[in-house]
């Protein structure tokens, strides 16, 4: 493992999948911490180039079935990281339990972990994302929402309706169709097959400095 703030092999994924749509929790205070997140400086989502034109295949075959793709968090930066290991380890801090961890302790967070030292979003090939309804110009119901810690957001999750499912599967088709791998915790989240830079976790803030 090693960690590094050269930000040359990224790009603004806008500027790749002109037609993105970005909701940065984490530069909002709507996220399971309830404040922004550090190391995100704009709502600017940034991945590898790799990544990136991956992307930018996914959304094309997403494209022709009515939907485009709506990005929650991309590269995220090992000080965002952080951010999220000192707030799991204050066990007072449940402002937004009823939200995101219903069904938790959030002393259960670490030891299940929902959070960790490091995260694969920091090595730049990452995604997490979910898919917009063009025809009712609403974001697709997915059966649940975006970083829930439980069951339901397992892409599998039995307790959906058809509808949510086929959704559900049709996002992660199209991902693995365009070279990512999806995670069987997280109906959301993929990372690019095989990642540029497996082995390094970069630490350069979300900002319009590339």
């Amino acid at each position: 493992m090693k960690f590094s703030d050269n930000s040359s092999g990224f790009v603004r994924v806008a500027d790749i999948v002109p037609d993105v749509i970005l909701e940065i929790r984490y530069y909002s205070t709507f996220n399971f911490i309830g404040e922004r997140i550090d190391g995100y400086e704009v709502p600017e989502a940034l991945l590898t180039l790799e990544a990136a034109n991956a992307l930018k295949h996914a959304g094309n075959l997403l494209a022709v079935q009515g939907y485009r793709l709506k990005i929650y968090d991309a590269y995220r930066p090992q000080m965002a990281v952080d951010h999220f290991m000192r707030w799991g380890e204050d066990l007072k801090d449940t402002r937004m339990q009823a939200f995101f961890y219903p069904e938790l302790s959030k002393s259960q967070l670490i030891p299940s972990g929902y959070i960790a030292r490091h995260s694969g979003h920091s090595r730049g090939s990452t995604v997490d994302l979910t898919l917009f309804d063009m025809h009712q110009q609403k974001d697709a119901d997915m059966g649940g929402c975006f970083d829930y810690f439980g069951e339901l957001s397992h892409p599998g999750y039995t307790e959906l309706c058809r509808e949510q499912y086929e959704r559900r599967m049709l996002l992660r088709n199209a991902m693995i169709k365009s070279g990512f791998r999806p995670l069987e915790t997280e109906w959301w989240h993929f990372t690019l097959d095989p990642e540029p830079y497996p082995d390094t976790y970069f630490t350069f803030p979300v900002s319009r400095n590339l």
